[in-house]
């Protein structure tokens, strides 16, 4: 398992492939093409993207790392003023790899890897139209329930119409024996009314009878008044017409004087007898 091992060690010590891999990268970016070997094209890739995105940030630390690797002042004078500018807006893929077929002698697969001269264009992203919502059932609402995908994908199969049939056929059913029962219902009730409207015109009879009777007491409840009336004038005429206020006040002071003079009275009375 080669966990964490990342890189090809392409057969040569540490020593020769940095150096190998340092006049490669020069190259390209002298040549903006390059024509080698299957997997050094593809190790060689991983370190040309890594100085163009240095060259792409352009700043002085930047420019002094990618010096650091490509020792020509020229190849690092075109990687920051002419590649930076034109894969300014590429997030990324720089180079193309094409492969060639295999060499003759060794038969080794060969490839060539180059820097992409198309201009970079976004993708679009394509609009989903949104289905449009449908309305939700209520209780209150009488609104249409909205069809699951599923009894959608039923319907069309032709499915649903086989369980309505079916669902048809138990609902006759059902009504059918509803109709019976009802039917048996009546026949047991209708002779129980019979025997119980049998009785009814007695019920009638007496009704109509009690009236009569009732008739006959009202006028003599209507002529009493008739007969009070007579005495009721005779004793308002009778009624002695009361004294006015003013008249009982002066019977009032009469009474006291009166009062006063018998008790002056008996006063003299009981003073001769001491």
């Amino acid at each position: 398992m080669r966990h964490k091992r990342i890189g090809r060690k392409l057969g040569v010590t540490t020593k020769h492939r940095k150096a190998m891999f340092r006049n490669m990268v020069t190259d390209l970016f002298r040549n903006e093409r390059l024509k080698t070997t299957d997997t050094r094209a593809k190790e060689l890739r991983r370190v040309a993207e890594k100085i163009i995105t240095l060259a792409k940030e352009g700043t002085l630390q930047k420019r002094r790392q990618a010096a650091a690797y490509i020792r020509d002042k020229e190849v690092l004078k075109k990687l920051f003023d002419e590649l930076a500018e034109r894969f300014k807006e590429r997030p990324g893929g720089y180079t193309r790899i094409t492969k060639l077929g295999f060499r003759r002698g060794d038969n080794t697969p060969i490839s060539i890897i180059e820097l992409v001269e198309e201009e970079y264009k976004p993708k679009k992203k394509k609009k989903t139209k949104s289905a449009p919502k449908k309305p939700k059932a209520t209780a209150k609402d009488g609104s249409v329930k909205a069809k699951s995908s599923k009894k959608e994908s039923a319907e069309e199969l032709g499915l649903i119409e086989d369980q309505d049939k079916k669902t048809q056929e138990v609902l006759a059913a059902e009504d059918a024996a509803v109709a019976e029962t009802v039917e048996v219902t009546k026949e047991e009730t209708e002779p129980k009314a019979k025997a119980e409207k049998a009785p009814e015109p007695e019920a009638k009879e007496t009704a109509t009878k009690e009236p009569s009777a009732e008739t006959q007491e009202a006028p003599a409840a209507q002529s009493e008044p008739a007969a009070e009336s007579v005495p009721e004038e005779a004793a308002e005429e009778e009624k002695i017409e009361e004294p006015s206020p003013e008249a009982k006040a002066e019977e009032g002071s009469e009474e006291q004087a009166e009062d006063n003079t018998e008790a002056e009275e008996e006063k003299e009375t009981e003073k001769k007898e001491d």
